[in-house]
């Protein structure tokens, strides 16, 4: 006989937060690919590496549109992650405390 499961406030803020968690994980690692130019020929990474950038490069080209890269030359600085994951932060901290009440 199964028993009646109570879901909390708290276990969706647990929730929502560990999603907002997981998308600034998927754009550090972002981050990380643009270090590498070129990546080992593997089927397997190739879909995890794909994976990331799809699901990123949609939400970091608003910014991008609003902020050039900054630089000269072949080095320039792509600000776009870093204001995507304050924001992201700001909105973490925002829809969290909205659901805990």
């Amino acid at each position: 006989m199964g028993g009646v499961v109570a879901i909390s406030r708290g276990d969706v803020a647990a929730y929502v937060s560990a999603l907002f968690t997981v998308y600034i994980i998927l754009i550090f690692i972002r981050i990380l690919m643009s270090w590498v130019p070129k990546v080992p020929d593997n089927r397997a990474l190739r879909a995890v590496l794909t994976f990331v950038k799809d699901t990123t490069d949609p939400y970091l080209n608003i910014f991008r549109r609003i902020l050039p890269p900054v630089g000269a030359g072949g080095m320039q600085l792509d600000l776009s992650p870093m204001v995507g994951v304050i924001l992201l932060l700001i909105g973490q901290a925002v829809v969290v405390g909205l659901v805990n009440g």
